[in-house]
């Protein structure tokens, strides 16, 4: 887009009410962090971009910094702004959102741009003829602004519903103002507790998508007097939020996960890429130390290394979709990933292992048809020092990360862990309660 396009744009936002714009990226340890600019200097910010520190890059979720390197303070990025995701938002009159890509100084691609690792790892697919759809479910549990208690009511109860029907009634039409296609929305298993999904994207896209429903939860929550918290484990007793992703593998139209039309060997050869790569993804999927509080058997979270057809304590989970439209609903599911992570981070990690298992031919073992726990399968990491270990050894996902990113990925991982090493899980699960 030309300065004088960019500049109409700036123009056509303004004529519809927008002032501002919020410009958004998610840190390394999966919290969105924010710069603006007026919506007058919105052009600027796409093609020269605005400044930031490289800081941000060793930001922990409590906003202490890493220190790896004295000369860590030094330097600026640039955030330019992606016009193509620009959103006006309902939830906050007057706003526009827009993700952005980050450069250094020179114009150079910044090596731990989250956004930049999925367009790379989406075009590493593309070369091999293949596309991906995408889609993050949401979850959260939402308490009244000065309390830590989530209301009550039966799991998926009616009532539930009926308490919070405006809340949710606000929440569906502010995302489908802002262009999300909401799938369903409805009360979930623990008090307090919801989820909504939307329609896949291609995998920047979805990415994309799971950040501006989480902030227009937010803001919908604080307009009707609650708190919103996506934390994996809201209290030590509760079933945790999952963050779950649906992902299906396409050629020519055609959906590779369709088991039925005769065309998912490929699709088998990147859903045991992922599998394979579990442990390790869990480092970037489930990347915080209260994420390991909900990973236990029984919750639904899968915590073995396996798969099955509608199998909902497997961490990767085949959804055939109902007859008549499998060559368009079938996907797979990962449920061992939380909303503790950077979005970005995950769809990528997820690409660059699917494309691992088709260049190896990986093969999934036998499906498991029965509630795993008790069977003889690999446990999956049960602390995120384990996941990080598995993290470091995979040479895969440090490859395609590149040696900045993932250093800095284990480095920031194992200061959580030494920072959480003295804390009870009532602390552990406070900590994060309002930070996620």
């Amino acid at each position: 887009m030309s300065q004088l396009d960019r500049a109409k744009f700036s123009e056509t936002l303004k004529a519809g009410g927008v002032e501002l714009v919020a410009l958004s990226f998610v840190d390394n340890s999966g919290i969105s962090r924010v710069k603006a600019v007026p919506v007058d200097a919105l052009a600027a910010a796409a093609s020269d971009g605005v400044g930031a520190s490289t800081s941000f890059d060793f930001f922990l979720a409590d906003d202490s910094i890493v220190v790896t390197s004295p000369r860590m303070p030094v330097g600026d990025l640039r955030l330019r702004a992606d016009l193509d995701r620009v959103t006006p938002l309902a939830v906050h009159p007057g706003w526009a959102w827009a993700p952005v890509w980050k450069y250094d100084q020179d114009g150079e691609p910044h090596p731990q741009d989250a956004r930049a690792l999925v367009r790379t790892a989406t075009e590493r697919l593309a070369e091999q003829g293949l596309s991906a759809k995408m889609a993050f479910e949401i979850e959260w549990v939402v308490a009244a602004d000065d309390e830590d208690v989530p209301a009550g009511g039966p799991a998926y109860g009616f009532s539930a519903l009926s308490r919070h029907s405006g809340y949710l009634r606000d929440l569906v039409s502010a995302l489908d103002s802002q262009g999300l296609a909401v799938a369903q929305v409805h009360p979930e298993y623990a008090p307090g507790q919801f989820e909504v999904s939307v329609s896949a994207n291609d995998p920047l896209g979805a990415a994309d998508d799971a950040v501006l429903v989480r902030e227009t939860i937010r803001a919908v929550s604080e307009a009707h007097g609650l708190r919103a918290s996506f934390t994996p484990k809201f209290d030590p007793d509760g079933v945790g939020n999952g963050g779950h992703l649906h992902l299906s593998l396409w050629r020519d139209g055609h959906n590779l996960c369709d088991w039925t039309s005769g065309r998912a060997p490929e699709a088998e050869h990147f859903a045991a890429g992922i599998l394979d790569r579990l442990p390790a993804l869990l480092a970037v999927g489930a990347p915080s130390v209260v994420s390991y509080l909900r990973l236990v058997p029984g919750h639904w979270a899968g915590v073995y290394r396996c798969w099955g057809v509608e199998n909902r304590e497997a961490p990767l989970r085949l959804i055939p979709g109902p007859a008549g439209s499998r060559d368009r609903a079938a996907n797979f599911e990962v449920k061992c990933f939380d909303l503790t992570a950077n979005p970005y981070l995950v769809v990528a990690g997820v690409l660059f292992a699917g494309l691992a298992g088709l260049g190896e031919g990986a093969r999934l073992p036998a499906p498991v048809d029965r509630d795993p726990h008790g069977l003889d399968l690999e446990r999956l990491p049960t602390t995120l020092a384990e996941a990080v270990a598995a993290f470091a050894a995979d040479d895969t996902l440090w490859t395609g990360f590149g040696e900045e990113l993932a250093t800095t990925l284990v480095e920031l991982r194992r200061r959580d862990v030494e920072n959480a090493a003295s804390l009870s899980t009532e602390e552990i699960c406070a900590a994060a309660r309002w930070r996620y």
